[in-house]
């Protein structure tokens, strides 16, 4: 994910109805329980209506949850698509979609949402364009064909477009004071070659690119990427499975275009150790990220021991780091590891940390030490047995909501597995043994050759040259 995909959520879901509160609230608290009790007691893959409607690949569940349904989508327009001409068009593009569209103004599309207590929000990362809505069961109708207007047929406004881009920029510079996002950002330029989908623009390249972008070149982009061909649409809950199924064909039939995902081969891990500072003055904190290259992708067959050994070393308050270089050591209040990036594309592996200034050298040498204690001497029995027991019901409890349930479908056609995977998961976790689990870290990680990046206020550096 790129380091400004979380800002662009917050621009895109200011301007729209996310947010907004659907008009029951009783009908949403117990949304939850009746979805646990649902999926505990039955599998999932066969309860899924699958059907291409409109050119659109369609996954339909309906639940014991009264009353509300959700849907999710995404399809591939997010910023890597927009590299090769002006970077920061395909976010751009998305924060114009809840700006009004050829038909009627925002205003107009806010009002119906509200009057029904219904939502609609858009996101962007570096490959998708995605979208979320909420509403009541009687509101399909309206809540579907108000998502496709949007995504159809976007006003693009001039005078919307400036305060787009306005917004846009102010949202880049004040990340540039934010020492977790400069450490996320210098960490995916030195890991991921140009050209790649999750490297970055630099924070101020996007924010030339913002400000010299035109709404033709944000036409163009709309006109060329946006379409049902690659497009997945997830619907979860009270659903009237034909209703649902007329209501898309209807809304989104006649309209073309669209393109695959991008695949590249994994990125190499560099042949010695690298450090990187970004000095950034008068922080009370220093942000690390240790990593590499992780050579895997979700859908690969020993991600998920991998994943569990990650998980051992900094992953909840039994973790390891948090063990020792927190709650020891004394060190930081803030420190984990975790696996990222490799839904289309074999991602990346990173501890991520946070220092005091004058704890910084002690914090990061205790966190190297644990890092070579846990690939030398592998990891236990018993910590593999509390790790799979957490992940398999981390999963379960991700399947009690509706948001839940509708992610978890979607990840998974994005991620090529086949739906059956779901009703399997728990048992390929439950499996999964203490030799694959150290085998897998052996086989990927290079604890010698990974990239260190400090941002903050660091002891002894000095601002970079302007």
């Amino acid at each position: 994910m790129k380091t400004t995909s979380a800002l662009f959520s917050v621009l895109l879901a200011c301007g729209s109805a996310a947010g907004r509160v659907l008009r029951s609230s009783a009908l949403l608290s117990g949304v939850g329980l009746g979805l646990l009790a649902a999926t505990a007691a039955a599998q999932i893959a066969p309860n899924v209506t699958r059907t291409t409607i409109a050119g659109m690949d369609v996954l339909l569940y309906r639940t014991g949850v009264k009353d509300v349904v959700t849907l999710r989508g995404t399809f591939p327009a997010g910023d890597a698509f927009s590299a090769d001409t002006n970077s920061a068009v395909a976010t751009l593009t998305g924060l114009m979609l809840d700006k009004g569209t050829t038909t009627e103004d925002k205003f107009a599309i806010a009002k119906k949402l509200e009057s029904v207590g219904a939502a609609i929000s858009f996101s962007i990362d570096n490959q998708m364009t995605g979208f979320s809505a909420k509403c009541l069961k009687p509101d399909v109708p309206l809540v579907v064909a108000l998502l496709a207007e949007q995504l159809r047929s976007p006003a693009f406004n001039e005078a919307e477009f400036a305060k787009v881009k306005k917004q846009y920029v102010g949202g880049l510079k004040r990340a540039l004071d934010d020492a977790d996002g400069r450490a996320e950002e210098a960490f995916a330029l030195a890991v991921y070659p140009a050209g790649h989908p999750n490297r970055p623009t630099p924070s101020a390249a996007q924010i030339a690119a913002v400000e010299s972008a035109t709404l033709d070149e944000v036409k163009a982009f709309h006109a060329k990427y946006y379409g049902p061909a690659h497009l997945t649409v997830v619907a979860v809950g009270d659903l009237d499975v034909a209703q649902m199924q007329a209501e898309l064909g209807r809304a989104f039939a006649g309209w073309t275009g669209g393109v695959a995902a991008m695949h590249p081969p994994a990125p190499p891990v560099g042949d010695a150790a690298k450090e990187l500072n970004v000095f950034m003055p008068d922080k009370t904190s220093v942000t690390i990220l240790l990593g590499q290259p992780s050579g895997v992708k979700f859908s690969d067959a020993d991600y998920q021991a991998l994943r569990v050994a990650t998980g051992i070393l900094g992953s909840g308050f039994t973790s390891r780091l948090v063990g020792n270089v927190r709650d020891t050591e004394g060190l930081t209040y803030r420190i984990n590891s975790a696996m990222a990036n490799d839904t289309f594309t074999a991602g990346d592996w990173k501890i991520y940390a946070s220092f005091a200034p004058n704890l910084l050298e002690k914090g990061v040498a205790s966190t190297k030490r644990q890092l070579a204690k846990w690939y030398d001497a592998g990891v236990t029995d018993k910590e593999v047995a509390d790790k799979k027991t957490a992940l398999v019901g981390q999963f379960k409890v991700g399947l009690a909501t509706s948001d839940g349930l509708a992610g978890t479908l979607l990840a998974t056609v994005n991620r090529g597995l086949d739906l059956s995977w779901l009703d399997q998961y728990s048992g390929k976790i439950a499996g999964l043994t203490t030799a694959e689990v150290n085998a897998a870290i052996k086989k990927h990680l290079q604890p010698d050759a990974m990239v260190l990046v400090k941002a903050g206020t660091i002891p002894g550096a000095v601002p970079a040259a302007k």
